[in-house]
C-alpha cells in the first residue's frame, strides 16, 4: 500500500485499542494509518516465538465473556461496532477459577462464568457478609461504568459501606486489581465496577490458539476496511503550537500531517511526544508504579496429569492483608496469579499439545532496570524458583522431582521486558494511575485511547479505541 503524507487520522500504537479505533474509523471512510515502532502488533497483549513455540504475553484470558444471545454487554457491543462475528474469536469458556488467601490458601472462593457459583461461595465462607455483598452487587449492576463524565470515588470506601470483613474485601480486590489497576492499594470505583463485571458477572474465555487469534481478526478487519499500517515506524515528536498538533515526525525523519491523532501508547508517553524532554513543564503526568514479572513453564503433559485439576486461574495471597503495591524487593512473591491455559473447555474436547503453567507477581521496575546483563540473568533464575515455589502452595502438592521431570521449557519476563517491547515507562502494564475518561490531552486534536483512557481489560481496550473514535472524530 502506498504511504501518504496526510491522513484524516493517525493512530499511534498497534495495540488492541489502536487497531479497534482504526477499524471503526476506516468503516466510515476515514483515511487512517496506524504507526507501530515494533515489528509485531498487540502491544501489551501480544505473543512471541521461542524455539518453535508461541508464547502469549498479557492475555491470561479474555474477560467480559458472555454466551450467545446475551445482549447489552461490552462483548456484544464490541462485536457489533467492529462488525465481527463471535465465531471469529473462537472463544472457549474457563472451567473454574479461585481466589485463595492464607499461608496455604485456607480460605478459597471458587468462581465460574455463572455468577451464582461465586455468590454461593461468598455466602458459605462469609455468612454474615452475604447481605452486604448482594447490596454491593446490585449497585455494581446499575452503575454506569463507561460514562465519560463520571466523578472519581474510592472503591475501597464504597465497598466498605457494604462489606465489613477485611478478608472478604481483600479477596474481592485481589483479582480486580491484578487484572487492571494502575493504582496502589485502592482504585477508582468506576474501574472497580468495570473489572468486577468483567471477571465475576461475565467471565473468562480464550481462543484455543491464544491471543494471536484475536490479533489476526483485528488485523484482517483493519486491512479489509482500507486502513494503512506502518510497522517498525514510530513517532518521535508531535509538532504543535501549544493548542493544536500540526504534524508528526517519524523515526525515519519523515514528517506527516493529520487532522486528528489518537494515541494508544499511554498518557505520559504521549505527553513526551508533545513536550520535548528538554523542556520543563509545570507538571508531568504521573508514571505508573506497578509492574510485574511472569514465569512460564512448558510441560510435557496436561497440568491435570500432575494433579493440578481444572483450575483455570488462581489469584493468591499469603498475608494478613493484600498489599497491592510496587514490590520493595525485585519481586513480591506474597501474592500473584496462576494461569493454566490448558484449563478452558475447548470445543470437541481439544487439548493444548503441551501443558502451560504461568505465574505472575508484583515487581519493582527500578530494581530490575539498572542490572548488568549477568546480574539480570542471575536474578531471573533466582526469582523464577522463588515465584514458582510461592505459587505452588495454593495448588495440590506436586513434588519438585515430578515438576522438574515434566518441564521441557521455561521463560520469564520482567519490567525491563515490558518497557522494551511496549514502550510503557517504568514497565507499567496498566499505565498511569491518572486516567483520562474523555481521552483529552492539552492539544485539541490529540486524544488518548487504551489503558490511560480508563476502560480496562482486553474488551475494554478495544471499546476504548471505538469510543474515542466515535466521540472525537465520527460524531463531528
Amino acid at each position: 500500500m502506498n504511504s501518504s503524507t496526510h491522513y484524516d487520522v493517525v493512530i499511534i500504537g498497534a495495540g488492541m485499542s489502536g487497531l479497534a479505533a482504526g477499524i471503526r474509523l476506516a468503516h466510515f471512510g476515514k483515511q487512517v494509518c496506524v504507526f507501530e515502532r515494533h515489528n509485531a502488533i498487540g502491544g501489551l497483549n501480544s505473543f512471541y516465538s521461542q524455539q518453535g513455540r508461541k508464547f502469549d504475553v498479557g492475555l491470561h484470558a479474555l474477560t467480559n465473556f458472555v454466551r450467545p444471545g446475551v445482549k447489552g454487554t461490552p462483548l456484544t457491543k464490541l462485536l457489533r461496532q467492529l462488525r465481527i462475528s463471535r465465531d471469529e474469536f473462537q472463544l472457549s469458556e474457563q472451567k473454574r477459577s479461585r481466589v485463595a488467601f492464607g499461608p496455604n490458601g485456607e480460605t478459597s472462593l471458587t468462581f465460574t462464568n455463572d455468577f451464582e457459583v461465586f455468590e454461593s461461595e461468598v455466602a458459605a465462607a462469609f455468612p454474615t457478609q452475604i447481605d452486604g455483598f448482594r447490596q454491593l452487587v446490585a449497585l455494581i449492576r446499575t452503575y454506569d461504568d463507561v460514562g465519560l463524565d463520571a466523578q472519581p470515588e474510592s472503591a475501597r470506601a464504597v465497598v466498605r459501606r457494604h462489606v465489613t470483613d477485611p478478608l472478604l474485601e481483600d479477596m474481592l480486590f485481589c483479582p480486580v486489581m491484578y487484572y487492571g489497576s494502575a493504582q496502589e492499594h485502592d482504585m477508582e470505583f468506576g474501574q472497580f465496577v468495570i473489572m468486577f463485571k468483567a471477571l465475576f458477572l461475565e467471565g473468562f474465555a480464550r481462543p484455543f490458539d491464544g491471543v494471536r487469534v484475536i490479533l489476526r481478526v483485528l488485523a484482517d478487519k483493519y486491512r479489509a476496511s482500507g486502513g494503512e499500517r506502518r510497522m517498525k515506524c514510530g513517532i518521535t515528536r508531535i509538532v504543535n503550537d501549544g493548542t493544536r498538533a500540526s504534524a508528526l515526525e517519524l523515526d525515519t525523519g519523515e514528517v506527516i500531517t493529520a487532522d486528528h491523532i489518537i494515541s494508544s501508547i499511554g498518557a505520559p508517553e504521549t505527553e513526551r511526544l508533545i513536550v520535548s524532554p528538554t523542556d520543563t513543564p509545570a507538571a508531568r503526568l504521573p508514571v505508573g508504579a506497578l509492574s510485574f514479572v511472569e514465569t512460564i513453564t512448558i510441560l510435557d503433559r496436561q497440568p491435570a496429569a500432575l494433579g493440578w485439576g481444572d483450575d483455570t486461574i488462581v489469584f493468591f495471597n499469603d498475608s494478613a492483608r493484600f498489599d497491592y503495591a510496587a514490590a520493595t524487593d525485585q519481586v513480591d512473591p506474597r501474592s500473584g496469579v496462576i494461569c493454566f491455559p490448558n484449563n478452558f473447555a475447548y470445543e470437541d474436547g481439544r487439548e493444548l499439545p503441551e501443558g502451560v503453567f504461568r505465574c505472575t507477581c508484583l515487581a519493582n521496575y527500578t530494581a530490575w532496570s539498572a542490572l548488568p546483563a549477568d546480574d539480570y540473568l542471575a536474578a531471573k533464575a533466582q526469582w523464577y524458583e522463588t515465584i514458582q515455589r510461592s505459587a505452588r502452595r495454593f495448588l495440590p502438592t506436586v513434588s519438585d522431582a515430578d515438576l522438574t521431570g515434566a518441564a521441557i521449557a521455561t521463560d520469564m519476563f520482567t519490567p525491563r521486558t515490558v518497557e522494551k517491547f511496549t514502550g510503557h515507562f517504568g514497565g507499567a502494564i496498566y499505565g498511569s494511575p491518572l486516567k483520562h475518561r474523555q481521552g483529552r490531552t492539552n492539544l485539541s486534536n490529540v486524544y488518548l485511547c487504551g489503558t490511560d483512557q480508563g476502560f480496562l481489560g482486553i474488551i475494554g481496550a478495544m471499546l476504548s479505541g471505538i469510543s474515542m473514535a466515535n466521540y472525537h472524530v465520527l460524531r463531528g
